[in-house]
């Protein structure tokens, strides 16, 4: 599963880099046509990583209760996040991606509840799961792209 996660680490990296420089008004700006801003993008790749792979192996996850309730799926941007909840967005970015790392070589991803995906695919393992994590990041780095343009 660590091949799996060095693609997660090339994506975060670079979720990092599309959003530097901007300001925390641009990052909470929705544009027109979109239902979420960049920020909500963040926290919501944060947030379903950790539910997919930690939360579905029936292990505790690494974020708050608030953040899962702000960023999970079916949420849409409706605060504007402070500068507070930001850093520790962009901070959860990459904590997660290190202690899931952490996590594989310690064995700890033994059991796993299979759960059909919105997109009609089902995770039946925990490389099932990583493996979607990386597809879900994908679109959302996609979004984030054409939010950028936009703020």
């Amino acid at each position: 599963m660590k091949d799996i996660l060095e693609i997660t680490k090339t994506s975060r990296n670079m979720v990092s880099k599309l959003i530097q420089g901007f300001t925390l008004e641009q990052l909470n700006k929705v544009p027109a046509g979109f239902n979420n801003n960049l920020i909500w993008n963040v926290g919501h790749m944060v947030v379903t990583q950790q539910l997919l792979v930690y939360k579905l192996a029936g292990l505790p996850v690494m974020v708050s209760e608030e953040l899962i309730e702000k960023y999970k799926k079916g949420t849409k941007t409706e605060h504007v996040a402070t500068q507070e909840e930001v850093d520790e967005i962009l901070s959860l970015l990459h904590k997660t991606v290190a202690q899931t790392e952490t996590d594989i070589d310690n064995n700890l991803f033994q059991n796993f509840n299979e759960y059909p995906t919105s997109t009609g695919f089902v995770l039946k393992t925990n490389r099932d799961s990583m493996e979607f994590n990386n597809f879900h990041e994908g679109l959302h780095i996609g979004v984030i792209m054409a939010i950028r343009k936009l703020v």
